[in-house]
This record gives C-alpha cells, structure tokens and sequence, in this order.
C-alpha cells in the first residue's frame, strides 16, 4: 500500500470508531516509528518508577511511623521541578531535546541507584536528597517530551491520539507498577526495586536514542553557551508569549488546579496501611500495609486508563468539547473523594479512586492537547515547563499539609473529603475564565472568515 493509501486507511479506521480508541492506538504504534519508540520509553521508565514508589513510601513508613514523611518526600519529588522549570524551559528549547531526554535519562539511573546505599542508614536525609535530585532530572525530561509530541506526530487528531496514549500508558504502568510494587517489595526486598528501576532508566535511552525527528526549534536558535544560563530574557520571553493570549494563560493554569489532588500521594498510602491493608491471613502489619497500598496506587492508574478512552471517544479533537470536558473531570475528581472520605471497605474505596483520577486524566489529556494545537514549537519548552511548575507547586504544598494534618490528628477521611471539595474551585474558575477565553477567540476567528 503507498502512503495516501495508508494515510485513508489510518483516517477511515479513526473516522469508523473516533479519534481515541484502541484501533487509533493500535494504528498510532503501527507507523509512527518515532512514537513507539518514545512510548517504549515510557512503559519501561515508568513501570520502574511506579515499582520504586511503592518501596520508597513503605521504607519511609517504616522508619518513621509518620505521614509526614511521606508528604515531605513527595515535595522533594516535585517541588525542585518548579524552580528547575524557567532554566529547563529554556534549555529544552534551544539544545536538542532528545539529548536532554537522554542525559536525564542516564542520570536518574545513577541517583535511583543510590537508593541501595541510601536505604541503609537510620535516618531519611539520604534518601530526601537522592529524591531532589531526581526530581531536578524529571524536570529537564518531561517538557522535552511533551514538547515534541506535535513534531512527530502528523496532525491534530494524531496529536490528541497520541496524549491520550501516553496518559493511558502512564496510567496502565501505574496500575501496573503499584500492584507489582508491592509484590516485589514484599517477595524480594526494596533492593531489588531499587535496582530493577535503575535499569528501566538506561533501556529508556537506549529507545530514545533509536529515535530519528527534525528538531524545527533549532534552526533558527544558536548555540547554548554558559553564560546564556545567566540569561532571563528568553524566560521572559516566553511570559510575554503565554500573557498575550488569554486561551494559553488559562489553559497553562488548569494543572495547577489539578495539583489538589496532591493530598493523594499521601491519602492512599495511609488509606492502604491504616484502614484497609490487605493481610491475606497471614502477613506481618508492614508487608499487609503495602498491599493495601498498592491495590488503592493501582486503582488510580485504572481510574486513569479509563478516562482518556471515554472522554476522548466522546470529545474527538473539538476544542470546544475538549474544555468542557475538563470541568467534567473536575467534578469526578469532587465526586471521588468525597465517595473515598465515606467507604466503608476496600473494594468501594477502589471504585471511588478510580472515578476520581479518570476524571483527573481526562483534565491531564485535554488541557495537554490543547496547549499543543496553541503553543508555537519554538516556545513549547518554556510553556510546557511552566506548565508543570504551576501544577508541582500546588501538588507540594497541598501533599505536605496533608502529611502535617494526618500527624496533627486529623482524619485521613476528612482530608479526603477536603481533596474532593477543593476541586470545586478550579472547575469554576475553568468554566468562567477559560471556556470563555477559547469561545471569544474561536468567535473572532468566525467572524474574521465570514468578513
């Protein structure tokens, strides 16, 4: 078959059954080289980080007996990605971002690495270091990849299969992840983890160096030097870019709002440890805790497996329906907390994560392709590293006070409910501001033609 041959077959399979399905995912894989070989990447790198979560929060546990721990070490994972972001930002968007990803890469398979030995101590400092610096490499790695998805990709629809894909794998290894996570801690020791990670980091290179793109953001950039890191003006730059259009500013904010659902890092560990580890009849407390958790981390990851199948079958690539279903996820967020905050057993506590974070993917999903069909290529490093510093910031604010309250005493379940309560507050603001701002510029864009 030549290619508009297979390029109508590509189009009649997605017209047949919608842009995001199966088959489109199926198809996507098919013949976009460049993409399988970065969500190869993916799968790899993220199952080893789902595996090692699991032991992190477990080891935390058990040498503190504290929440807070856990909600410490959540903002070292992702604090440091907001003040690494304006540096990344610019780098990701003058040097090559596949040699960005690498290095990253390569990096954060010797710091993961380092967990063996940090492991080994009475005290956690080790590990809370090892944790910033692998948060700092997190930082450069995921605007250079989100950044060329549009590049490899071949049009919008492709674009909007090709986030959903990678949402549903993230989601899939997380469900994944967490529940061998927790296996293989319990079987083979935290050791064990901590070295299968670091190798995922390596075979994660090795695909993205098989990778072969244009890079368009280089041919009209020159060269980085050191100095240039001294160098704000391209951070403000890109400021001044995103602030003259209202529809990318708002877009930009919508994860900061998904940053509420932070408290969950540590909401399920302790949900999994303290109210509903899973014994089996025989484990010790700990290893019983770690079941608990896994299952409730992987039913998010399901929760999020599921929500870009739905809500993309339903939005297609419209803009229009892409906003609306980020106030949607909003409310499932509301609606899956507050179930949480109530259940009475583990299986009802699954069913309500999994409504929550499908509802979370689907903002994920949406407000990521958005930013794609608005954001130039040659400011997409910027945009999508200020991208994830809004939503780090509110994630490590909201994940630390949810550890110091389960300290202090307060219900694990009111906090719950609390999470689900403070999504009210962006699906308003989202409906008000930014569903606004894309009507009023598609308006203009209508009456522009019919002039």
């Amino acid at each position: 078959m030549d290619d508009s041959g297979e390029q109508r077959s590509v189009s009649a399979a997605r017209g047949s059954r919608g842009p995001v399905s199966l088959t489109a995912y199926r198809l996507l894989l098919q013949q976009n080289r460049n993409f399988r070989l970065l969500w190869l990447a993916q799968m790899v790198s993220e199952i080893g980080d789902w595996l090692y979560s699991v032991a992190i929060y477990s080891l935390l546990l058990d040498l503190t007996g504290s929440a807070k721990a856990v909600g410490i070490a959540v903002v070292l994972q992702v604090l440091p990605q907001f003040f690494i972001a304006p540096l990344a930002g610019v780098i990701n968007d003058r040097v090559s971002r596949k040699k960005v990803m690498i290095f990253a890469d390569i990096a954060r398979a010797a710091v993961v690495l380092g967990m063996l030995a940090a492991s080994r101590f009475a005290t956690v400092w080790p590990i809370y270091l090892l944790l910033v610096l692998e948060s700092f490499m997190w930082g450069f790695f995921e605007p250079g990849r989100s950044a060329i998805i549009p590049v490899i990709t071949r049009d919008r629809e492709e674009t909007l299969v090709a986030n959903a894909l990678a949402s549903t794998t993230w989601s899939f290894n997380l469900a994944l992840g967490s529940f061998v996570g927790g296996l293989v801690a319990v079987a083979f020791g935290r050791d064990t983890v901590f070295a299968v990670n670091s190798c995922t980091f390596l075979v994660s290179a090795l695909f993205l160096r098989a990778m072969d793109f244009a890079e368009p953001h280089l041919e009209h950039s020159r060269p980085l030097q050191l100095r240039d890191l001294a160098d704000f003006s391209p951070v403000i730059e890109g400021f001044r870019y995103v602030a003259s259009d209202a529809r990318l500013f708002a877009t930009l904010l919508v994860k900061a709002g998904l940053g509420f659902l932070g408290a969950h890092w540590v909401i399920l560990p302790v949900f999994g440890e303290r109210i509903f580890p899973v014994d089996l009849g025989r484990l010790d407390p700990s290893r019983a805790g770690m079941l608990g958790m896994s299952l409730l981390m992987g039913s998010r990851g399901i929760g999020a497996l599921l929500g870009p199948l739905i809500g993309g079958r339903w939005a297609g690539s419209r803009t229009s329906r892409l906003g609306t279903g980020i106030t949607v996820g909003f409310v499932c967020v509301t609606l899956g907390y507050s179930a949480l905050s109530l259940a009475p057993d583990i299986f009802t506590a699954v069913l309500a994560v999994i409504l929550a974070h499908a509802g979370g993917s689907v903002v994920w999903v949406f407000s990521t392709t958005l930013l794609h069909y608005q954001a130039e290529d040659r400011f997409r490093g910027r945009v999508f590293s200020a991208d994830f510093a809004f939503l780090v910031l509110t994630m490590a604010t909201v994940s630390y006070a949810s550890g110091t309250a389960v300290d202090l005493g307060i219900s694990v379940r009111a906090i719950a409910l609390l999470t689900g309560l403070l999504a009210i507050a962006p699906a308003l603001l989202w409906s008000w501001l930014g569903l606004q701002a894309w009507r009023r510029a598609e308006s203009s864009s209508a009456d522009h033609m019919n002039g």
